[in-house]
């Protein structure tokens, strides 16, 4: 397997970012140390797997100081405005000047003490499943350079599994966090709507489906992240968090998902791994049952795919306003363009449509009733060797492709409620597959607990393992 990673016995080691804040806080380790081995292990890694869409000139060697992760170094992904740095979007088409501010979420991010090294690379606008390109190199997953590393947080996932960074910034508007998170072996958690600081692009959305993150090796790095983003901003319409650091010692009636009501055939690999988790869970003394009705609405695969439509077309308009001259439509993807047909040919059916979706956080709190979380698959088969969708292809067959693939994780972005990737399967050619659990609205704790169980229970591998 062509496997690559940049573990070493440098400074950074095999360290969770809660391990190398905690060697800074000390002083076993200085930030210069820190920095100087994350900007030599991607000097080493970016021909490889191209996971970075712009590097900072001149980062910082120190973050806020007493900030949980202190002087860590990270990548923000290219949706969100980093000041100094363009915001392309992951678009051929744009051509951006550096942002003169950040966005409010990069703000609460950077509050956490994070060094940021630059721009994590993603597909354009978000819309695809894996990080690839028409013309560019596409980002490649360090398990294996022939497959998709995922999307749209795909550069950020390539640069943790990779050791690179030992956490990157995540956002999922339909599996975004997961999707990669599932591809590379990583934990991936899209909290509750409302729990972060929401970026300005989400609050512009009719319905917003984005949840602000990370991608992480660990548990505790992902609860740590949200505790320290607590600090910064605290909605008082969710419980607070916290600092989650122990296994869940209560026993839980878990609902699992086999299956999806929109004929989408789940791989043999896939439905294995799924269901040796379901036994794990019950030998740890939870009840694991399968959901007999779905808690997605009927009519929520049509819904979604028009509201992905109405947002691949907004967003191609919005850059056209925005960035004038260094617009190109031209340049734009087929995915974007073909989404962007499917809204305007049907733009009359939005309204009945998002009402619909908003009804659908309802409907989910209905047919999962009595269960604390709901366990399924993140995707239905493994990661793609890169082409399979890459965005030159006839839009019909590549649209195709994409709903046999993601069918999971959307309905968590329109309910706002949280949900979490683990790396606790593998495919049967030996990459990592995700397990998906999920929770009503407001229960990361619930999430965050039962993750540090099964990280106890069953440690999953990393690239420095092999």
């Amino acid at each position: 397997m062509s496997q690559v990673h940049a573990f070493s016995d440098d400074a950074m080691g095999t360290l969770d970012a809660s391990g190398l804040a905690e060697e800074i806080r000390q002083r076993r380790l200085a930030p210069d140390e820190v920095i100087d081995a994350a900007q030599r292990r991607l000097a080493m890694m970016e021909p490889h797997v191209s996971a970075v869409a712009a590097r900072h000139p001149s980062p910082l060697s120190v973050g806020r100081p007493g900030a949980v992760f202190a002087s860590v170094p990270t990548f923000i992904k290219d949706n969100l405005d980093l000041e100094g740095l363009p915001t392309c979007l992951g678009s051929e088409a744009i051509r951006a000047s550096p942002a003169k501010r950040n966005d409010p979420f990069v703000e609460q991010f950077l509050s956490l003490g994070f060094v940021p090294l630059g721009k994590s690379r993603m597909p354009e606008f978000g819309l695809n499943a894996s990080t690839e390109y028409r013309n560019g190199p596409p980002t490649r997953n360090p398990w294996h350079l022939e497959y998709s590393a995922g999307a749209s947080s795909g550069g950020a996932a390539a640069l943790v599994a990779s050791g690179v960074v030992a956490i990157a910034h995540a956002n999922d508007g339909g599996g975004s966090i997961r999707i990669p998170a599932a591809s590379c072996g990583l934990v991936g958690l899209k909290p509750s709507r409302g729990r972060l600081i929401a970026s300005r692009a989400a609050r512009a959305l009719p319905i917003d489906l984005i949840g602000e993150g990370v991608l992480t090796r660990s548990v505790r790095d992902t609860a740590t992240f949200l505790y320290g983003a607590e600090q910064n901003y605290y909605n008082p319409k969710l419980p607070r968090l916290g600092q989650v650091s122990a296994p869940l010692r209560q026993r839980l009636r878990i609902a699992m998902i086999e299956d999806l009501p929109t004929g989408v055939v789940v791989a043999a690999d896939v439905r294995e791994s799924l269901w040796d988790v379901a036994r794990l869970l019950e030998s740890m003394g939870h009840k694991v049952e399968e959901l007999v009705a779905s808690p997605v609405p009927p009519t929520f695969a049509e819904d979604f795919t028009l509201y992905w439509g109405l947002l691949a077309w907004a967003a191609s308009q919005f850059a056209k306003l925005r960035m004038g001259s260094q617009f190109d439509g031209e340049q734009l993807d087929e995915l974007t363009k073909g989404l962007a047909g499917v809204f305007k040919r049907n733009a009359h059916r939005t309204p009945n449509a998002l009402y619909r979706l908003r009804q659908s956080r309802d409907y989910f709190t209905k047919m999962t009733a009595g269960y604390d979380v709901i366990l399924s698959p993140v995707l239905a088969h493994a990661t793609p060797k890169l082409g399979y969708l890459k965005p030159d292809q006839q839009f019909e067959e590549l649209f195709e492709r994409l709903r046999s693939y993601v069918g999971f994780t959307p309905l968590n972005n329109v309910t706002g409620t949280p949900a979490l990737s683990l790396p606790l399967g593998r495919s049967s050619a030996g990459l990592p597959l995700g397990i998906h659990f999920s929770a009503p609205w407001g229960a990361e704790r619930l999430l965050l607990e039962l993750a540090f169980a099964l990280e106890e229970a069953r440690p999953w591998r990393h690239l420095y393992h092999s």
